[in-house]
């Protein structure tokens, strides 16, 4: 019988290997350059923290044209130069297929899953085909815990600088954490591991050509792993070192496809969050510790004139998204920003109830989501800005402590959403006006 999630090439591969206990899935496009030291780091993990389990490296390639898939299935380790217990029983299998479906690193999970299934696999990790900071340590600490500690879910916990990651640290995290209650601080990390009940869980889901296909992939795992009661933990990583990109570059695609995603799990999940308060941490394993980073250049005032611009070409979307005093608000600031953007400002509470506007508005105007979430980019640009320019001169845990503070925010700021979604506008706008104007000037 054919499978659809399968190219032909496939089963006959399947067939040949039988069986496998661990699975390691790289995605990749046109990642030639990197790949080979990921698939390295891969090998060597497998080899020397789990040398009496079969372990099988899947390369899912979304069509590269650069050499990607030779430079998985030519990438090798000198095993003698590996400082193991153990010999490995047998040596790590690598395959590479291209994916079906729509384009994108969700489909290109789909595919792993798919395959660690029909492997028998008991765990199942994948991680970025860019990353530089990979070592072997990773592949430990994103398995063991699921194949020795009964969890079903792993994220990863880095040191990152403090302008990458700015859609986790502005939305995703502080808006995931409020709703479901866990401290999850990488919710769309790329790296992670599960186990065989949930890969199969994500296999049997039927939203495979929605924006899960794409960069929704991350925090729809995250999300149904935490709001289905799946037994979830975090794993220190150190840094993460991969291809970043200026938060102020277009970036609108992935915000759009995560913060999408993120609005879409809520109607699903309502049941789950909306009377869940507060947070709680999650297990962390491995040893936390300073790491160097890659600098990160932003232009501010790009991202200040991208914000000007919307308010002036998207006055009629945000009026359908956006409560009358979250858009005052918002047009006041636009129309008072400074001449220098050194003071521009986005107070935390008002930064919240825009995300929770939105996700209200999603809610209610099915007909209008694409553009609702497409009019968030100016406003997440604002909101990069004013972080950046608050920051610039605080040390790494002092920026900690300022994602702490919004989540807090986001957090306390929650009975607020909580009446827009259930259609209390009265209730809601009431909620705004005492947090905002109590709100400490952070």
């Amino acid at each position: 019988m054919t499978d659809r999630i399968l190219p032909e090439d496939a089963l006959p591969a399947i067939d040949a290997i039988g069986a496998a206990d661990i699975v390691i899935g790289i995605p990749s496009y046109n990642n030639s350059r990197t790949i080979g030291h990921v698939v390295r780091a891969a090998q060597a993990g497998l080899a020397k923290y789990f040398p009496k389990f079969t372990g099988v490296i899947i390369n899912s390639d979304g069509g590269s044209k650069d050499g990607t898939r030779e430079a998985v299935l030519s990438a090798s380790v000198d095993y003698s130069r590996l400082l193991m217990v153990s010999t490995p029983l047998s040596g790590v299998h690598r395959l590479s297929f291209p994916y079906h479906g729509i384009p994108g690193k969700g489909s290109a999970f789909r595919l792993v899953f798919r395959i660690a299934q029909l492997l028998g696999a008991k765990a199942c990790a994948v991680v970025d085909s860019d990353l530089r900071s990979i070592t072997p340590e990773w592949i430990d600490l994103l398995v063991r815990p699921v194949l020795h500690a009964g969890y079903d879910f792993v994220a990863p916990y880095y040191h990152r600088h403090k302008y990458d990651g700015t859609i986790t640290n502005s939305i995703v995290y502080p808006l995931t954490r409020a709703l479901y209650g866990k401290r999850i601080r990488q919710p769309i990390g790329g790296d992670f591991g599960c186990s065989s009940a949930l890969v199969s869980r994500y296999i049997a889901r039927e939203d495979w050509e929605t924006d899960v296909a794409r960069y929704g992939i991350d925090i729809w795992m995250t999300t149904v792993a935490v709001a289905e009661g799946f037994k979830v933990c975090q794993s220190f990583l150190g840094a993460k070192l991969h291809d970043a990109k200026d938060p102020g570059a277009d970036l609108s695609a992935m915000l759009q496809q995560v913060v999408g995603s993120v609005y879409s799990l809520m109607r699903e999940y309502e049941s789950v969050w909306i009377t869940r308060q507060s947070s709680e941490p999650v297990d962390l394993f491995g040893f936390p510790f300073d790491v160097g980073l890659d600098p990160i250049d932003v232009n501010i005032e790009r991202l200040l004139t991208a914000f000007r611009r919307g308010c002036e070409d998207l006055a009629d979307i945000w009026a359908i998204a956006l409560r009358p005093d979250t858009l005052r608000a918002v047009r006041n600031l636009a129309s008072s920003s400074p001449s220098t953007s050194k003071s521009f400002h986005i107070e935390d509470s008002l930064w919240a109830q825009v995300v929770f506007d939105l996700a209200c508005s999603h809610k209610r105007k099915p007909l209008e989501r694409g553009h609702l979430v497409r009019s968030l980019t100016p406003l997440y640009l604002a909101r990069v800005a004013s972080f950046v320019i608050e920051t610039k001169e605080m040390f790494a845990a002092q920026v900690e402590d300022r994602i702490e503070q919004l989540c807090l925010r986001f957090e306390n700021q929650k009975p607020s959403l909580v009446a827009g979604w259930c259609g209390e506008d009265s209730a809601t706008a009431q909620e705004f006006e005492v947090s905002h104007d109590s709100a400490p000037g952070v």
